[in-house]
């Protein structure tokens, strides 16, 4: 029983230390959390944000209207300005050492919904997913500390209280995965504190991996392709302008054929400012468009 005081103790002092640090995102129904990193910033995830002016639910009971300073949409992260008051700013630990089995704490504030705080354990490291836009992202740190949804922008950290990662995105029964706060990580946080985010270059389309494509050209009889199946079109986005449709199957970007969505990614940042070739097949015909990204 000593053994379990010791454990309830050390994780009570965390939660008094970290707690006032981690604050809820957006508004009672539809946000996340997120936490101090500074005077006056705060760090969430970027999924969380609907709106310029997102509402930030503080520890205290007090809720203010923030400033978005930057988003980095692969990275899934945004900091934002706003008074945080007396809530100081959380200290950044060391994620590079960490090892499968070490103990870690989570904290979130649901939508502003109230504080939340368990314990788990490091299960994997090093996993690879994928952010909003769909590009790979690595050092995602898989944990057992349970949360209720609305939890991700929320940090995990160690005994300390010390970040070791921010909650990104949901794993599955009530498990979430979190990206490694190394100091690869801290770095970008600090420029996107500062708007220095590159901005991307864009058709306008969503896209359904290569697999979807395939299930989908084989249960209507179609010949299987390579390719990345578009599952919707922005109005007026340069794919409208052309008249790339929804299932359209796109199989070559600027003369690179594409498999995954990462070869599609790359081939149009990759490609000379101006039009880039598209090649399209709609049905059995192949065709090809050229398309002009945007910033």
């Amino acid at each position: 029983m000593n053994a379990l005081a010791d454990i309830g103790k050390a994780v009570i002092e965390v939660g008094v230390r970290v707690a006032a640090s981690t604050v809820g995102i957006g508004n009672r129904w539809r946000g996340g959390s997120g936490v101090v990193i500074g005077k006056n910033q705060v760090l969430t995830s970027a999924h969380n944000l609907h709106g310029d002016e997102p509402e930030v639910y503080f520890a205290d009971g007090r809720q203010a209207r923030a400033q978005v300073k930057g988003v980095d949409q692969d990275a899934d992260l945004a900091v934002l300005e706003v008074d945080t008051a007396d809530a100081l700013p959380i200290a950044w630990g060391d994620s590079a050492g960490l090892q499968i089995g070490a103990p870690v704490i989570a904290l979130a504030n649901p939508s502003g919904g109230g504080r939340r705080l368990t314990l788990g354990f490091i299960s994997s490291l090093d996993q690879a997913f994928r952010g909003p836009r769909g590009r790979e992202m690595g050092q995602l740190i898989e944990h057992s500390a349970p949360l209720m949804p609305g939890s991700s922008g929320g940090p995990i950290v160690d005994a300390e209280g010390r970040v070791l990662g921010i909650n990104t995105i949901r794993m599955g029964g009530g498990f979430y995965g979190a990206i490694a706060a190394d100091t690869a990580f801290q770095e970008r946080v600090e420029r996107i504190g500062r708007g220095e985010v590159r901005s991307h270059r864009r058709i306008g389309i969503g896209i359904a991996p290569s697999f979807v494509a395939r299930r989908l050209r084989r249960a209507v009889g179609l010949p299987a392709r390579d390719g990345l199946l578009v599952r919707d079109v922005e109005d007026g986005s340069p794919a409208a302008t052309v008249g790339i449709q929804e299932g359209d199957l796109i199989v070559d970007v600027g003369g690179r054929a594409i498999r995954d969505v990462d070869d599609m990614f790359e081939a149009i940042e990759s490609a000379a400012e101006g039009s880039v070739s598209l090649t399209l097949v709609r049905g059995i015909e192949e065709r090809t468009v050229e398309v002009t990204p945007t910033a």
